[in-house]
């Protein structure tokens, strides 16, 4: 029977719990630490996945102590967490906090986080496993791993273990992915290294290879025999948001694109594997990665749309163009929206076009995946009687209202028989209840575990850095005026809707 209180398992399904360890926190007291890792690790608490013998050791810049930083995360939680506290749990979990004030440049910090981990073991019986989280700007990253490695602690001992989980975007392109690659492998085997996608943490993203493997009546019409096309669409309803010097080097193609729809696309389209291990799962996303057919300059203009808002209306409220946001450039080209058309070239997807479609301060805040399936070849039906049909759709919901909708053609009642399409639905919500989760718990408690199944591999993401560097290379040759400009409040520039409609199909019509 499945728990209604989400991370709360019951007695004849309960998991593993996480392995005795210590956490450390680079960036103890940034945005992600607070909104995300700590509601999180409250909740692997709260649903006694994380082991008795646990810590947490934050580092940050602030000369604060470990009461002042207990006080403040305490503050913090009530704010960030997706339910109410529970006092008795939140009580067990600071205990388990410390605090160490330092600079991520300098060698005097590691040298006392060197001193402070067998206190903190001794402490907690954390056994001498260590998982280091860089919740830093990605400036950071190599440079805390080799200090990590001079300072002694990487080393793994005996039985113990020593992880370190890389928040993106990991490196612009792909000559700084493979820099970040070589410093960290510098240092780390492979095996020590998670680099993290939180798209992969959702429920809905994880039960992709559930809803195709473990179900009989889906995989054997997932190809080109029953599938017409693929279109994934993560939208935001949002701009910027104060991050404005960030999202102006960045733009939505590296923000989006190279990780999060790249991952989506690789579940959806992938074989399957021999088992649900790390490396089978991979392997086989490698495959298909590395099956996507390449982009060709001259091919770029007609099979990828880049675009940037400007001044609209949202929900009501006037939003400002992209250029007049703080800390972006009055003449910014930066991309804000991107479409394109993917195309694999395997025996299952040959000729399957795969439409990703991502960007801000559009219409509405939605992620999902609509896999469109082939019009019945006959139709027993006349036109005027089927004329409300429309291809199949199955509809992955990853947010908002996690779920998935199946939508096909019925009869309306009546003494004429006219045709219309229903949807058979499922919400996460209506059968498991409302779940304590950022999406960060999955992966924090993987990660604990050494399971690396959710966390991208170094050669998968060479490969993806491989596919989009032609389309920035173009692009950062083309004149300011290149960029499709769409009002904020639509979905996105003409350009986006003519790339899709000149292979005669449309954009599917999301409702909320």
């Amino acid at each position: 029977m499945t728990s209604m209180d989400g991370f709360t398992p019951s007695a004849a399904t309960a998991p593993r719990r996480a392995d005795a360890c210590t956490v450390v926190i680079f960036g103890a007291s940034g945005d992600l630490t607070r909104r995300k890792l700590l509601p999180a690790l409250y909740n692997l608490t709260y649903g006694r996945l994380l082991a008795g013998e646990f810590a947490i050791i934050g580092i940050d810049r602030q000369p604060i102590t470990t009461e002042e930083f207990r006080q403040k995360i305490g503050e913090e939680i009530r704010r960030f967490a997706a339910g109410d506290i529970d006092a008795a749990v939140w009580e067990s979990l600071v205990t388990k906090l410390h605090y160490l004030p330092g600079d991520f440049l300098e060698l005097d910090s590691y040298m006392k986080l060197q001193a402070l981990l067998p206190q903190v073991e001794q402490q907690h019986y954390t056994q001498g496993n260590v998982l280091y989280y860089l919740a830093t700007p990605p400036r950071f990253f190599g440079k805390i791993v080799q200090q990590l490695g001079s300072a002694g602690l990487i080393r793994q001992d005996g039985d113990s273990w020593r992880r370190v989980v890389v928040e993106k975007p990991f490196g612009r392109d792909l000559r700084s992915a493979r820099a970040l690659n070589q410093e960290l492998r510098g240092v780390l085997a492979e095996d020590q290294i998670y680099r993290i996608d939180h798209y992969l943490g959702k429920e809905t993203v994880q039960n992709i290879l559930v809803f195709r493997f473990a179900n009989g009546i889906f995989e054997p019409v997932w190809n080109k025999d029953w599938i017409d096309n693929v279109q994934i669409t993560v939208a935001e309803c949002v701009g910027v948001e104060g991050r404005g010097g960030y999202y102006d080097r960045a733009g939505a193609l590296r923000d989006m694109v190279e990780n999060h729809m790249f991952q989506l696309m690789d579940l959806i389209a992938m074989e399957p594997p021999s088992q649900c291990d790390a490396d089978s799962v991979r392997d086989k996303k490698r495959e298909l990665i590395s099956s996507v057919r390449r982009f060709q300059p001259d091919e770029i203009g007609n099979l990828v749309v880049r675009g940037q808002y400007t001044a609209g209306t949202i929900h009501g409220k006037s939003v400002p163009a992209y250029r007049s946001e703080p800390s972006v450039a009055p003449d910014s080209t930066t991309e804000t929206f991107v479409a394109l058309k993917v195309m694999i070239d395997s025996d299952r997807w040959q000729a399957v076009p795969f439409y990703l479609r991502t960007g801000k301060c559009l219409p509405e805040r939605v992620s999902e995946i609509a896999i469109q399936f082939k019009r019945s070849p006959y139709s027993t039906f006349t036109n005027e009687s089927a004329k409300g049909l429309t291809p199949n759709t199955l509809v992955l919901r990853i947010q908002p209202d996690e779920g998935i909708d199946l939508q096909f053609g019925a009869k309306i009642p009546g003494p004429v028989t006219s045709l219309d399409m229903v949807d058979m639905n499922f919400r996460y919500t209506d059968y498991f209840g409302i779940e304590r989760s950022n999406g960060y718990e999955t992966l924090l408690y993987d990660s604990m575990i050494g399971d690396a199944t959710l966390f991208p591999r170094e050669d998968n993401l060479e490969i993806t850095w491989s596919i989009v560097d032609p389309i920035l290379e173009v692009w950062s040759r083309q004149p300011a005026d290149a960029v499709s400009l769409y009002p904020a409040g639509s979905w996105g520039p003409k350009e986006a809707e003519t790339l899709i409609e000149q292979d005669g199909r449309k954009w599917r019509r999301i409702r909320t």
